[in-house]
């Protein structure tokens, strides 16, 4: 049994910890990571227990790092439920961890991943961002991998294929936003081959993947209430690598790379650093032409960004997350406090280091000048409803694409391979929607709120409340069936979620 400490502890209270807090962080054991045992080699092994957490403000832990070998990586991710003791906390792991594994590939690679599913219930793998095939044993979101049952995934990477950050998680419909939310995700990362990409040798690379948690009172993660679903749930606790305000070591002089991926079921990530500024140089797997200085950086949920950081000084500086809020100073961030996040703390000690030189131009992806020979418009929206799939529980409310709930076996939209299209994207309420589409990445053309355009691929962009965006989509390769959805997972649940067939 998990006892509920009355004393408060020194160190939580000098963090800045709400009392909320950390009995969910002590509850759950994450406020230093999970403890896994793996076996040896390149197939992983699980364990189901959860080791004792450490304090707050611990040294930033990376996830274990699985790389494929010879044009091939091959692991076993075992999805199952948490436990401390003998009670289940409802915590998720893969491989005994959340985070997950990163799995590092290249170009032309084969990702074979046997998913092992020991939850109660059915899942799926999902790699987000991924330019594979959404057909067959690849990246087919239609499929259900029952409990007690496991699955032989086989991603066959274009040996054209980005590089970049990339991540994965499940996506069984009806199941998503519980099984992310309840910790199953990872990063997934496609490298470049010997001599390739920009030459960043000399930075130090970390992955960031940012999540948020509840729990109940028992100590186990909170179930939401139908109000918390309509306005997508946004956990009391964020997590840095399943850390709690973790520290990152840094010296003087010595840049570093941070892959910073935004792993939250609703959550808006608006990312700044004390006294630093954020130098991008890719967002969602996709380089940019030149790095661009930043003083911050917005993720919407699923979203990923690469930034360098500079440290200058030896000192403590906040990495933190602020609302989000619309031009006219609206938070966003429905049913989140009004208040600034601390993620992390840079700590940056040590002699000074020679600064090394970086590149000033990237190789971002060539965009075709071809233009758009088809043009849709896509609504999304609420409707009500008490007895469809997309019943929320709240006053019968769903979430819809095109007046309609997510059918599987419907086809919403058909498209004929090869071609270039433009989707305009329209939100007919008071909420922000993230627009992602699996498989095909677009670039934003054009948003109703004049937000800043990357102008290089990306496969999530928020659609304002009440407002638009206008995307390029070129259809050109691979032919198959997918979706697009909402990425606030509780919406996509909902029935925010529609299918497009890309026919040969």
């Amino acid at each position: 049994m998990i006892r509920r400490h009355e004393a408060w502890p020194a160190e939580l209270a000098s963090a800045g910890i709400s009392r909320r807090s950390a009995i969910t962080l002590g509850a759950l054991g994450l406020t230093a990571g999970w403890g896994v045992t793996h076996e040896r080699g390149n197939r992983a092994g699980v364990s189901d227990h959860v080791a004792p957490p450490g304090k707050s403000g611990a040294m930033l832990l990376q996830p274990q790092v699985l790389a494929s070998r010879g044009g091939r990586l091959r692991i076993d991710l075992t999805a199952a439920g948490a436990v401390r003791g003998k009670q289940r906390t409802g915590m998720l792991t893969f491989n005994g961890g959340s985070p997950g594994p990163t799995l590092r590939v290249h170009p032309g690679d084969e990702l074979a991943v046997r998913l092992i599913n020991r939850l109660d219930e059915p899942t799926n793998l999902h790699t987000h961002g991924l330019r594979v095939s959404p057909e067959g044993n690849s990246d087919n979101p239609f499929l259900h991998i029952h409990p007690g049952t496991s699955f032989d995934y086989r991603h066959r990477i274009p040996a054209d294929h980005p590089i970049g950050t990339f991540w994965y998680h499940p996506h069984a419909h009806g199941k998503v936003a519980d099984q992310v939310f309840g910790g199953l995700f990872g990063a997934l990362l496609v490298e470049p081959l010997p001599g390739e990409g920009p030459d960043l040798s000399t930075v130090q690379d970390r992955v960031l993947l940012i999540s948020d948690i509840s729990s109940d009172s028992a100590g186990r993660i909170a179930q939401p209430t139908g109000m918390e679903k309509m306005m997508g749930r946004i956990g009391e606790s964020v997590l840095v690598n399943g850390q709690h305000q973790p520290s990152i070591a840094a010296a003087p002089g010595a840049p570093q790379r941070w892959r910073i991926i935004n792993a939250c079921t609703s959550r808006v990530l608006v990312i700044r650093l004390q006294d630093h500024d954020l130098v991008q140089i890719a967002v969602d797997g996709a380089y940019l032409p030149a790095p661009a200085t930043k003083k911050r950086v917005v993720l919407a949920p699923g979203n990923r960004v690469d930034v360098l950081i500079h440290p200058t000084e030896a000192g403590r500086y906040d990495l933190t997350a602020e609302p989000y809020r619309d031009a006219i100073d609206t938070v966003l961030n429905i049913g989140a406090e009004d208040q600034t996040v601390t993620l992390a703390t840079m700590t940056t000690a040590g002699p000074p280091a020679a600064t090394p030189a970086l590149p000033r131009s990237l190789p971002a992806e060539r965009l075709g000048e071809t233009p758009a020979s088809v043009r849709r418009r896509i609504t999304f929206g609420m409707g009500m409803s008490g007895t469809e799939s997309g019943d929320m529980g709240h006053g019968g409310m769903t979430f819809t694409i095109d007046g309609r709930s997510f059918d599987p076996d419907r086809d919403d939209q058909i498209v004929a391979l090869g071609t270039i299209e433009e989707w305009i994207v329209v939100n007919e309420d008071s909420f922000f929607y993230p627009f992602h589409l699996h498989t095909w990445p677009f670039t934003v053309l054009a948003t109703s709120d004049l937000s800043p355009l990357s102008g290089v691929p990306q496969d999530v962009v928020l659609v304002p409340p009440n407002g638009w965006v206008r995307l390029r989509i070129p259809f050109t390769t691979h032919a198959g069936r997918s979706v697009f959805h909402c990425h606030i997972l509780d919406h996509e649940d909902a029935g925010m979620m529609a299918t497009v067939n890309v026919r040969r």
